[in-house]
């Protein structure tokens, strides 16, 4: 009896090792993504900031999320709008750009 304790040992350490790797989670943490997101929008916000002719600084919030960046505020016209949603799209890392930007018409 001696001899198979040793396999049922091993047995029991294979079975536990297969069923344990069943429940590891190799997906990117979401803080990860949290501060993928938050560079985004930081990269975002400068680079319209560099745009005086969108308004002065701040005039466009700028909000991201799983890399979707979301515009919003208002601009005198329609090329400022398409400039915001154009110069957001064109950030490392955003894959979409939802563009909320109201146009003034005064």
């Amino acid at each position: 009896m001696t001899t198979r304790k040793p396999i049922y040992t091993i047995a029991m350490a294979a079975i536990l090792t297969a069923a344990l790797s069943g429940c590891a989670d190799f997906r990117p943490s979401e803080t990860q993504g949290v501060t993928a997101d938050a560079s985004i929008t930081a990269n975002v916000e400068a680079q319209l900031n560099q745009l005086p002719n969108l308004g002065p600084p701040g005039t466009i919030a700028v909000q991201t999320v799983g890399h979707v960046v979301y515009l919003n505020g208002t601009v005198d016209g329609g090329l400022q709008k398409r400039i915001a949603g154009s110069v957001a799209m064109q950030a490392s890392g955003v894959t979409n750009v939802v563009n909320n930007i109201a146009v003034s018409h005064s």
